[in-house]
């Protein structure tokens, strides 16, 4: 029920330059903001959000092809095919910006070759140097982005963790004060 309300809250406070007011019901899983526009002939607007939303039906998706060895949109990003907004890369990692930040610095890591590793509960040991080197690459890049002094690597592991994409990575996180617990 919490995480709804801030969803909504979050949603209310970056359109209260064209919104007078705003109505919050909660049915079931389901919350519904209705709000009611400035002028009296527009429509409303509903927003819904639910805790089984698209983030979690696409993890569940993602995880049902996770280990067929297709190329999944990091590697096309490896192999240049797709652009992004490079960070950092050296010869084993890529850093880049995440498309849908969650934080005013929000930067993804990837391994340069996948090597089975597609979540961090597949890691095995031979993959100890490949993990060692994506946590000093989340230092590097904290530096780059002047938020060493504080930040946060997370590394969704799984679908109900919401892993969405099978080619292990890390979030770093920062630029704002970080709260606890996270998820």
């Amino acid at each position: 029920m919490a995480a709804g309300t801030s969803f909504l809250r979050q949603c209310i406070a970056t359109t209260t330059r064209t919104l007078v007011t705003a109505k919050l019901k909660h049915s079931g899983n389901h919350f519904t903001a209705f709000l009611l526009p400035l002028r009296s002939s527009s429509r409303r607007l509903t927003i819904r959000a639910s805790s089984t939303n698209n983030e979690k039906l696409a993890a569940k998706a993602a995880a049902s092809d996770a280990d067929n060895g297709a190329p999944t949109i990091f590697d096309k990003i490896i192999a240049k095919e797709i652009p992004s907004n490079i960070v950092y890369e050296d010869e084993k990692v890529l850093a880049f910006r995440d498309i849908n930040p969650q934080a005013p610095v929000h930067i993804l890591i990837i391994p340069k070759l996948r090597d089975g590793l597609t979540e961090l509960g597949k890691a095995e040991a031979r993959h100890g140097e490949i993990l060692g080197e994506l946590l000093y690459a989340a230092k590097v890049v904290a530096e780059k982005e002047g938020i060493v002094e504080g930040f946060r690597v997370v590394i969704n592991s799984g679908a109900t963790a919401c892993q969405s994409v099978y080619h292990l990575h890390l979030h770093v996180l920062g630029g704002r004060q970080l709260k606890w617990p996270p998820g």
